[in-house]
């Protein structure tokens, strides 16, 4: 007799809704992700059996994707109680195998469950693979659950030995993800066939996807609609082609009970089990702009800079959230002194504007005003960061090996540098990025900070290689007496570059 477990009756509600079948084929027009689709079917016809760890960020489109490829037709599948306990998880997990044909009790242990399961499959007669997806993975998870253990078990002892079976993990929580199934030193050492790590849409699948939505937006619009949601699928679902930008923005976040209002904490709380660390160096990374090193972090949160926030910070790199970037005096990389910049556009962008939630029309009203402006200056250099593929493209260096970071000096008066593209032909270029409405007018001033800079990274850098001035502006430099040395151009429309 099976024994229905009715605690936590609000989890196990959520739990049933988010598992209603979705009765689609594979969708011909599939938004990007050519990469994983094209591993996907090397997988499903390899002939052998494979471990595959799926995981990326909330939201990203990681069931999706899973989802299309293989029709919603799975042998078994079973996704985590988000914050449930271990009664509710092996609940979620025995109500999937009754609807795959098991019948029995509900198991105490994981160990017990995975047994009902390979029991179960083996009974069942499978035609072609037999794909096997365990969706929110970490949540299963739950402190002294044993569940790894016995999902190492029941891997090592069945399911790779069944040259058919296509075994899927997923989950959101990243840092867990990599530690305890990529990266794991137990019975999953060494045992995922293949890892597929989800990242955003580009600008150029952005647009394809918004297209697909019946918005069709000028470039520079949908820009800045990455400058605030970045390319997460999700929330790019959520806009209206019935209303502007702006509208937009202000009902998916500033409004009162606003759909992404709550968004940032649930982010966190979905990528790492105990996110308020996490979300104490975000918000102090968030004000500085070009970044700090790891002793700046430690000082500025009064922690020790020890080991413990050394892996704070590879987890929050690891989910995309920073990234971190090493500078070079004389050639020689300064390893022992990298610096950590917040990446994450949506991040950014709640930070920034966090304390006007709840705000009626907040961005309609401040439209091309300074804080929005000098907001949108720095979400623009963060965009052109996560596009230095395209960047390349445009200056010819596909197949050059190059370096890339932000630079500051040392000396007196300070002089940032928004990028730098150091190349292996011995070559920097060393760019200034604007976000302007139209073509950018160099002036006398701005010829002269950008000299003030070439020296200044000359003698702290003690580097030998060409610099070449590049400037990256959504429309270009007008024409003038200062832009007739500018020979190195990255224009918006660059940016949107796509294979």
């Amino acid at each position: 007799m099976f024994f229905l477990y009715f605690g936590g009756l609000s989890k196990i509600i959520l739990y049933l809704c988010h598992r209603k079948p979705i009765p689609f084929i594979m969708d011909k027009n599939f938004i990007g992700r050519k990469e994983e689709l094209q591993m996907l079917e090397d997988i499903k016809s390899s002939g052998r059996a494979e471990f595959v760890a799926v995981y990326g960020r909330r939201r990203v489109g990681k069931t999706y994707l899973i989802q299309q490829f293989f029709g919603n037709k799975f042998a078994f599948s079973a996704t985590g109680i988000i914050e449930g306990n271990k009664a509710e998880q092996l609940f979620a997990f025995t109500t999937s195998l009754i609807n795959m044909g098991y019948i029995g009790s509900q198991p105490t242990t994981w160990l017990e469950a995975f047994e009902c399961l390979k029991q179960t499959l083996s009974r069942k007669e499978t035609r072609g693979r037999c794909v096997i997806y365990i969706d929110e993975l970490p949540c299963f998870d739950t402190p002294k659950s044993g569940f790894v253990r016995a999902l190492g078990y029941f891997w090592n002892t069945w399911a790779s030995l069944k040259k058919n079976v296509i075994l899927i993990v997923c989950g959101s929580a990243t840092s867990w993800m990599i530690e305890n199934i990529v990266n794991d030193h137990g019975g999953l050492h060494d045992r995922t066939t293949h890892t597929i790590y989800l990242r955003q849409f580009t600008l150029a699948e952005t647009e394809d996807y918004l297209k697909s939505l019946n918005i069709s937006w000028p470039r520079q619009m949908i820009v800045q609609t990455y400058m605030m949601l970045g390319g997460i699928p999700y929330y790019l679902s959520l806009l209206s082609n019935k209303e502007g930008l702006a509208q937009n923005i202000d009902r998916l976040y500033f409004r009162k009970n606003s759909e992404l209002g709550q968004e940032y904490h649930r982010l966190y709380a979905s990528l790492f089990k105990s996110p308020d660390p996490y979300l104490r160096i975000v918000e102090t990374l968030s004000k500085n702009k070009k970044g700090l090193n790891r002793n700046e972090i430690a000082a500025s949160l009064k922690v020790p800079s020890s080991g413990t926030l050394t892996k704070q910070l590879a987890n929050l790199e690891a989910c995309d959230i920073i990234r971190r970037y090493v500078l070079k005096v004389n050639g020689r990389a300064k390893t022992h002194d990298a610096y950590y910049q917040l990446t994450d556009l949506f991040t950014l962008f709640h930070l920034t504007f966090s304390k006007k939630l709840a705000t009626e029309d907040y961005w309609q009203q401040r439209l091309n005003t300074p804080v929005l402006n000098s907001w949108q200056g720095l979400a623009f250099e963060h965009v052109c960061m996560a596009h230095i593929r395209q960047i390349r493209h445009s200056l010819g260096l596909d197949k050059i090996a190059v370096e890339y970071y932000s630079w500051r000096s040392s000396g007196s008066p300070r002089v940032q540098v928004d990028m730098i593209i150091e190349r292996a032909d011995r070559l920097i270029n060393l760019c200034e990025i604007k976000f302007t409405n139209s073509e950018y007018t160099i002036t006398s001033e701005e010829d002269r900070k950008m000299r003030d800079r070439i020296a200044a990274f000359r003698r702290e850098s003690k580097s030998r290689n060409g610099i070449l001035p590049t400037w990256i502006t959504p429309f270009g430099l007008f024409k003038n007496e200062y832009s007739a040395d500018i020979h190195h151009q990255v224009t918006m429309d660059d940016l949107f570059y796509g294979d």
